[in-house]
């Protein structure tokens, strides 16, 4: 009797455990404009210590839906909603979001994420907002760069400065808009790589929309393919999206390690890390 208490007891925390992780919930959401549905309804979760990619072709419905999330667009029907009032959450737009002419160094710019209200008595933040600060420069990759003015900094490294902006403020969601977008293969995959690391590693959840299908493959736990065309959304592993039957319908079998195109003699799936 008394083990089968602690095996209760046991299994109560686990499930509440379980339960602290989920972020954001997704309940028979339907995304679209003017009331006009562009994709059918979808039940999801993001939890903490995950990294979620987004994928589609252009004009998929990829925007809008992430733009739903974010609280931007209302839902056609259904709802989205965080678990607790104190989820925090952080949107990171593509660098061609951010004027290039902003005369500010990448320092300062991380030092954004920090403000929640300016104090005369302490114009530069307190001690912790200054630990935090240098903390998400590390973190990201960027005290290297923190020094610089943001608008002579790469891409890759203009999206890690952006990137320990997010970090500085401490959300615990973050999502990131093609954060990508204009970088060379090199620095995509660093970048990818590192997001990875930064939901495993710090706990957060990260929902990225890209554009790489094997590199979001690579290394998201769960990838997310939205189609218009087909009136279609699939969640799931790199083999169960690019198998399925719409997905294969829009970029072909090559993707797929079940179905090979002819003649290639081997399956061309990517790597799941």
């Amino acid at each position: 009797m008394e083990n089968d208490l602690v095996k209760a007891e046991t299994e109560h925390k686990h499930e509440h455990a379980h339960t602290e992780d989920v972020l954001l919930c997704c309940e028979d959401l339907v995304i679209g404009y003017d009331g006009k549905p562009m994709l059918p309804p979808v039940d999801f979760q993001v939890r903490r210590g995950t990294f979620l990619a987004v994928i589609g072709r252009n004009g998929s419905g990829k925007s809008t839906w992430f733009k739903t999330l974010l609280g931007l667009l209302p839902p056609v029907s259904g709802r989205v909603f965080r678990s607790s009032p104190l989820v925090k959450s952080a949107y990171v737009p593509q660098t061609s979001g951010i004027d290039s002419l902003l005369p500010v160094r990448a320092r300062e710019l991380v030092r954004w994420g920090r403000l929640s209200g300016w104090n005369f008595l302490w114009p530069f933040g307190s001690r912790g907002d200054r630990r935090a600060v240098e903390q998400a420069l590390d973190t990201a990759g960027a005290v290297p760069i923190a020094h610089r003015p943001y608008r002579e900094l790469s891409e890759g490294q203009k999206q890690r400065a952006l990137l320990a902006r997010v970090l500085a403020t401490q959300a615990d969601l973050v999502l990131l808009d093609e954060p990508t977008a204009a970088m060379d293969a090199v620095a995509e995959r660093d970048t990818m790589k590192r997001l990875a690391e930064l939901a495993h590693g710090q706990r957060l959840a990260v929902v990225v929309v890209s554009h790489d299908l094997r590199v979001a493959a690579e290394f998201a736990d769960q990838l997310i393919f939205v189609d218009r065309e087909t009136s279609t959304v699939v969640l799931g592993d790199a083999t169960t999206v690019f198998c399925h039957p719409a997905f294969r319908r829009q970029y072909g079998d090559e993707y797929c390690p079940q179905h090979p195109p002819a003649g290639s003699g081997h399956p061309r799936g990517p790597t799941v890390g």
